[in-house]
């Protein structure tokens, strides 16, 4: 008797949907005009519905997290090519398949190259396969730390980190977004926490919200558009300080000379304390515990 006081005298969203399937099927509640707003399809994707669609957007995942008790994430960055060391054997393999039947095409040579490159760095796959195991296995340990995996929800490095907290029996999280070349998400993922996003602004809100450290292996345009976006708003104190690990100091060095930046008057020399590099995921793990004061695990 009492819930019937505390509920709203309205008919909820869900109660009007009823309704309106149940109306007469006469030429003017069969008009686009008369369909409820929210059920309007071909409305909700004009031009003019942008903003809304934002906020639809930015809403979903972050209602759908805090029902799953997300708090605090971890997040992954990587490339979506640097797979596990069997799969990168294989493409070895068939590229050199084929350039043996046209030993003297370019073509064929650099995708020789490109496949033994990423084979050289597969061990990334099997590192960040055991970080997400172990900031996984170490949170359900500690409560009061309860941090969750989060990553793109791709292939590659992000398939590795969702892998490893799947290994622990743990929840992760996975951001995907639409892309010509599109993948389903990777099979590691929690269901409830597969995310699929259209704006890649948003979608990199959400990478935010809840990071309590950003791990970043080995990437492309992705990667370093994720990693700068974080140092710029840590640099800007846009955000909280949190530990930002880039994994392969040899690769980092190669592709990025933040040193010179410094020496151009750029950025300032206290701006490289923004990054820590390691080489494993234990040296890893042992930076965000030591950041968090929690017990470092194995």
């Amino acid at each position: 008797m009492a819930d019937k006081f505390l509920s709203t005298p309205f008919l909820s969203a869900r109660d009007e949907v009823r309704v309106k399937r149940s109306e007469a099927h006469s030429p003017q509640a069969q008009s686009p005009s008369y369909q409820l707003a929210f059920l309007d399809h071909d409305f909700l994707l004009k031009e003019a519905l942008r903003p809304v669609r934002l906020q639809l957007e930015l809403l979903k995942p972050e209602l759908i997290q805090q029902e799953q008790g997300v708090d605090a994430t971890i997040v992954v960055f990587g490339s979506a090519r640097i797979a596990e060391k069997s799969q990168a054997q294989k493409k070895v393999d068939e590229a050199k398949a084929r350039l043996a039947q046209d030993p003297q095409n370019a073509h064929l040579k650099q995708r020789v190259k490109t496949a033994e490159s990423l084979l050289a760095k597969s061990h990334y796959y099997d590192e960040a396969r055991e970080l997400g195991r172990v900031v996984s296995q170490a949170s359900r340990q500690n409560p009061q730390c309860h941090f969750v995996i989060m990553t793109g929800g791709g292939p590659g490095i992000m398939q590795g980190a969702n892998h490893g907290a799947h290994d622990a029996d743990a929840k992760s999280i996975g951001l995907g977004i639409v892309l010509p070349m599109e993948e389903a998400p990777n099979p590691y993922v929690t269901p409830e926490l597969s995310f699929h996003f259209h704006y890649f602004a948003i979608r990199k809100m959400h990478f935010l919200l809840r990071a309590r450290a950003l791990v970043a292996f080995p990437g492309g345009f992705g990667t370093l558009d994720e990693l700068f976006e974080t140092l710029t708003l840590m640099q800007t104190r846009k955000i909280r300080p949190v530990p930002v690990i880039l994994f392969g100091k040899k690769y980092w060095d190669k592709i990025i000379n933040f040193e010179a930046m410094v020496d151009e008057g750029v950025i300032l020399p206290e701006d490289l304390n923004l990054i820590q590099y390691v080489e494993t995921a234990q040296e890893a793990w042992h930076l965000i515990a030591e950041f968090y004061h929690m017990p470092v695990v194995r």
